[in-house]
């Protein structure tokens, strides 16, 4: 075997996963209201901004289909045994991990994607304009954002060799990556803000603060989605005016996006070919 022939094996037993398609479902529900409420908003409604509210409501949505998607893709077969069988094929172990990869990226995309083909189709009934750039450019954004977030499960996944240490390693990072980085209240930010420059004395400015929060996926995907505001979108791009550092730019936080599409596979693989499955 190997890793595509692992993907497709592994992409038949999730797509059967029902708590996967119940959350994507309900995605796909909120896609409806937005869209469906979005038409009466003003005499000219404009599909943009329904994409923009639903792309925030995905930054705390999405992650939660990604990581139940796959966090036991490795260590459920840890626990159970049945990686030795998956790996006496012969599989590699980098087969393993990089088919489960894939096929949880392609599960969890599908049912991403399904939210914006719904809404893609309220838009031509309800709408006076599809904008099919900027459709487009939002659907590839959050898919990037969610092969990210699959990315990693799958890191944690192989990092561990038990379903509850998975579980915990999931929503551990939920709460710090994505909960603890949205609300400013609860921003772990806050927290370092005060150790470094009250407690410390550090100076720290607000912009090297800010980049740490940008180095979390989620805040990532929100900050790089300026990259598909258009100008004429006057009250959704003042959030993004101003001179701001290269760093904090745009582009930074796409590049720190895709950098989470191979970071977390590639710490879990070399963690997991060290590992002694007994």
């Amino acid at each position: 075997m190997s890793t595509l022939s692992v993907a497709k094996k592994d992409f038949l037993d999730v797509r059967r996963a029902k708590i996967v398609w119940f959350v994507g479902g309900l995605y796909t529900l909120f896609a409806v209201l937005f869209f469906y409420l979005g038409q009466y908003n003003n005499p000219n409604p404009d599909v943009r901004y329904q994409l923009f509210t639903l792309s925030s409501i995905g930054a705390l949505f999405i992650p939660l289909i990604a990581l139940v998607a796959a966090y036991l893709a490795v260590a459920g077969e840890r626990e159970s045994g049945s990686i030795k069988y998956l790996l006496s094929l012969p599989n590699t172990r980098r087969d393993v991990v990089l088919g489960k990869y894939l096929s949880r990226a392609a599960v969890v995309s599908v049912s991403v994607v399904l939210a914006f083909v719904v809404g893609a189709a309220l838009t031509v009934l309800w709408y006076p304009d599809l904008h099919i750039d900027v459709f487009a450019s939002v659907v590839a954004l959050t898919v990037l954002f969610t092969i990210g977030y699959v990315a990693i499960a799958i890191g944690i996944s192989a990092a561990t060799k038990s379903r509850s240490r998975a579980m915990g390693g999931a929503i551990g990072f939920y709460f710090v990556g994505n909960l603890l980085m949205i609300f400013p209240g609860l921003s772990i930010i806050e927290g370092l803000d005060y150790l470094f420059n009250s407690l410390l004395g550090l100076g720290v400015s607000d912009n090297v603060l800010e980049f740490i929060r940008m180095l979390s996926p989620t805040m990532a995907f929100v900050q790089s989605m300026a990259l598909t505001i258009p100008d004429d979108l006057a009250g959704v791009q003042a959030e993004f005016s101003g001179d701001v550092p290269f760093y904090l730019e745009p582009e930074a936080a796409l590049v720190v996006l895709i950098a989470w599409l191979v970071v977390p596979v590639a710490l879990g693989l070399w963690r997991f070919s060290r590992a002694d499955l007994g």
